[in-house]
C-alpha cells in the first residue's frame, strides 16, 4: 500500500467517524428536543451571574438538534440585553463576573455588551471582568474596550493588553492578474465603492484610503472615549496609551489599565468575598431563559436579516452557522408580521454587508408595506448594515446603530472577470455557437462589446438612482444631500448619525424602546418578542442538517467543510468571493473590510 493511499484511507476514515458522530448527536438531540423541548432554570434567592465570551455571542441562537450539544452554547444578543436589563432590577442578582479576551469581537458587538453592562451597573450592581490576556501582543482592542465598562478589571500575570489601535488592509491583485492575462471589467458608482478594487487596482485608491482612514479614526476615537470614561483618565492620555501599546501585565497595572493581576481562582475567591461564599453562580444565558413575559403582553415582532442578501429563501448551516438573508424568507417574515393583528411593532435586526440589488429591493418593499399598514418598523443594526444591508433599512420608521456599526456604502458595482488573454497564454481556445446577439454578455471568455458595456453603465445608473431615491424618501432628505454621503462611502454609526443616515445610537435595547414608543406603549411596558418566522422545530432542523450533508457529495463535501478551518487564506478568499460568485448581478455590496481588533 502506498503512503498516499494509506493517508487517504485515514482521512476518509476520519470523515466517516466525524459524520457518524454528528448524525448520532443530531438524532439523539432531536429526540431530546422533541420530548423535552424546554429546560427550566430556577433563579436562587441570591445569585451571581456569569458571562464567558469564549462561549460566543450570536445574533440568532441555534435552533433544533445541535442546540442540545456543544454547538448550542452561544448566547444571543437579545438574551444578553434583556437578561442583564432584568437582572439589574432583580434584587436576587448580586453582581456579574465576566471572562473576556477570547473570540472575535467586532466594535458594534462590544458596544452592545458595554451598553447592557452599563445599564446593569446603574442599578447599583457590581461587575468584575477577567481575562487571561486581552490579545497576545495585539488585536485586543475591542475586548479591552469592553472591559473598561466594568467596576474592576483583572488580568492574568502572564497576559497582555493588545491595545494597539485599528488597521484595515486588503490584498490587491491587479499586477498578479495582469501577469496571468486576467482582466477585471468592472463598473461602479462611485469612486468610494471599493468592493472590486482589489481586482482592478494594484494598491488602495486614494478616495477609498481617505474613507477608510475616517473609519479607523472614528473607531479609535470611540475606544479612546471608552477608556477615558471607564478608567477615569484624560482622553489625551488614553489616546497616547493606544500609540504605546501593547502592554505586558505589569506595565498595564502601572498605567492603571487594570486593577488587579491574578489568576482565575483568585478572581473567583475575590468574587466570593464580595458577593458571599455561598452565593451560587448562574450564566446570563440561563438567567435569560428563566424570564417569561406575561401571556397577555403586547406582541412586538422580531425579524432577522443576517448575512449576504440573496435571491433565495435563505439558508442557515446548523453545523457552522452560515447564514444568508434570503429575500423570500425575510420578505415573507416581514409580510407575515405586518399582517398579524396581534403585532404592535416590528424590530428588524440587520447584520449584513449587502448583496443582490433585486433581493434587497424585495425586502425594502415589505418594510415600506408594513409602514403603509400602520406597523412601525424599527431597524436595529448589528456589526454591519451597509450597501444592500442599508438599502433594506431605508424605509424604516427609525434606524438605530451602534457608534461602531459599519453602515452606508450607498452605491453599486457590477461587471465580470475576462479570461481571454489567460486562455491565449495557455493555448486554450474556446469556441461555440449562440442564438441571440448578446447571449455571450456574461461569458468570462469574451469581453463586453461596446453596446453591452454601455448597457451595463445604464443599468448601474438606474440602480444607483433608485438606491439614492429610496434613501432620500425614507430619510426625508433631498437627493442631493444623499448623494453627498453616498458614492459608496462607508461610515461608522456615529458618523452616519451625523450625516442623517441613522436616527439614534444604541443597540437592541434602544430599538425596543423606540418600538414601544411607536406602538403607543409605556416606556417600561412588558412586551412579548415574537420571532418571524418562528425557529424550526428539532426535527425540522435535523432534516436540514441531513439535507446539507446529502448535498455535500460525500467525502469531497466533508473535505471542503474541514478546509474552511484553514484560516490562513481567509483574507484572500474574502476579497475574491464576489468575483468567484459571479459579478453578472448588480451588487449592493460593501468592500470586504476586515479591521484588526
Amino acid at each position: 500500500m502506498t503512503v498516499a493511499r494509506f493517508l487517504l484511507r485515514i482521512i476518509f476514515g476520519l470523515f466517516a467517524i466525524v459524520g457518524g458522530v454528528v448524525v448520532i448527536l443530531a438524532v439523539g438531540s432531536a429526540i431530546a428536543w422533541r420530548y423535552f423541548p424546554t429546560v427550566e432554570h430556577r433563579v436562587p434567592n441570591e445569585v451571581v451571574l456569569t458571562l464567558d465570551l469564549a462561549d460566543g455571542i450570536t445574533e440568532r441562537g441555534p435552533a433544533g438538534p445541535l442546540a442540545w450539544t456543544s454547538f448550542g452554547k452561544a448566547l444571543t444578543v437579545r438574551d444578553l440585553v434583556q437578561g442583564l436589563d432584568a437582572a439589574g432590577r432583580d434584587a436576587r442578582v448580586k453582581g456579574l463576573v465576566a471572562r473576556l479576551g477570547s473570540g472575535d469581537l467586532a466594535m458594534a458587538r462590544a458596544q452592545e455588551i458595554r451598553d447592557a453592562v452599563r445599564a446593569f451597573r446603574q442599578h447599583g450592581k457590581f461587575a468584575i471582568a477577567f481575562a487571561e490576556s486581552f490579545g497576545e501582543s495585539g488585536n485586543g482592542n475591542t475586548h479591552y474596550y469592553l472591559a473598561t465598562v466594568f467596576d474592576e478589571i483583572w488580568l492574568q500575570p502572564s497576559g497582555d493588553i493588545g491595545l494597539t489601535g485599528v488597521r484595515i488592509e486588503s490584498p490587491y491583485f491587479k499586477s498578479a492578474l495582469d501577469s496571468l492575462g486576467i482582466v477585471a471589467r468592472i463598473g461602479q458608482r462611485e469612486e468610494y465603492k471599493g468592493a472590486m478594487d482589489p481586482l482592478t487596482n494594484a494598491s488602495m485608491p486614494q478616495p477609498v484610503r481617505e474613507n477608510y482612514q475616517r473609519l479607523v479614526d472614528s473607531w479609535v476615537d470611540q475606544i479612546t472615549a471608552g477608556i477615558a470614561e471607564g478608567r477615569k483618565m484624560d482622553p489625551a492620555a488614553a489616546r497616547a496609551l493606544i500609540d504605546r501599546g501593547p502592554f505586558l501585565a505589569g506595565e498595564a497595572q502601572k498605567e492603571h489599565l487594570v486593577d488587579h493581576l491574578g489568576y482565575w481562582d483568585e478572581v473567583d475567591q475575590a468574587a466570593k468575598e464580595r458577593f458571599g461564599a455561598d452565593v451560587p453562580q448562574m450564566t446570563v444565558a440561563n438567567y435569560a431563559g428563566s424570564l417569561t413575559p406575561p401571556a397577555d403582553a403586547p406582541h412586538v415582532a422580531l425579524v432577522y436579516g443576517l448575512g449576504p442578501v440573496q435571491l433565495s429563501g435563505g439558508k442557515a448551516n446548523p453545523l457552522f452557522g452560515d447564514v444568508t438573508m434570503g429575500s423570500q424568507a425575510v420578505a415573507g417574515a416581514l409580510r407575515d408580521a405586518a399582517d398579524d393583528a396581534s403585532v404592535k411593532a416590528i424590530i428588524f435586526r440587520v447584520d449584513s454587508p449587502g448583496g443582490s440589488y433585486v433581493a434587497s429591493d424585495a425586502i425594502w418593499r415589505e418594510v415600506k408595506r408594513a409602514a403603509e399598514k400602520g406597523k412601525p418598523v424599527i431597524v436595529s443594526m448589528g456589526d454591519v448594515a451597509a450597501s444592500g444591508g442599508y438599502f433594506v433599512a431605508a424605509a424604516a420608521r427609525k434606524i438605530v446603530a451602534q457608534p461602531g456599526t459599519i453602515t452606508g456604502s450607498i452605491g453599486v458595482v457590477s461587471g465580470k472577470v475576462v479570461l481571454t488573454d489567460l486562455w491565449a497564454k495557455l493555448n486554450v481556445a474556446w469556441d461555440g455557437v449562440q442564438a441571440g446577439a448578446n447571449a455571450d454578455v456574461e461569458s468570462e471568455n469574451h469581453d463586453y462589446s461596446p453596446d453591452a458595456w454601455n448597457q451595463l453603465q445604464k443599468e448601474l445608473d438606474q440602480v444607483y438612482a433608485d438606491f439614492m431615491g429610496k434613501v432620500a424618501s425614507g430619510r426625508s432628505m433631498p437627493v442631493e444631500r444623499v448623494h453627498d454621503v453616498a458614492k459608496g462611502q462607508v461610515w461608522t454609526g456615529a458618523d452616519a448619525k451625523a450625516k442623517g443616515l441613522v436616527d439614534e445610537l444604541g443597540g437592541f435595547a434602544t430599538a425596543l424602546k423606540l418600538a414601544r414608543e411607536a406602538a403607543g406603549l409605556a416606556p417600561d411596558a412588558e412586551v412579548r418578542l415574537v420571532e418571524f418566522p418562528p425557529p424550526p422545530s428539532g426535527l425540522e432542523a435535523l432534516r436540514k442538517l441531513l439535507d446539507a450533508g446529502a448535498a455535500s457529495d460525500g467525502g469531497a463535501g466533508q473535505a471542503a467543510t474541514l478546509a474552511r478551518l484553514v484560516q490562513i487564506v481567509e483574507p484572500v478568499a474574502r476579497v475574491l468571493a464576489p468575483a468567484l460568485d459571479g459579478a453578472d448581478t448588480h451588487d449592493l455590496e460593501m468592500p470586504a473590510i476586515q479591521p484588526s481588533r
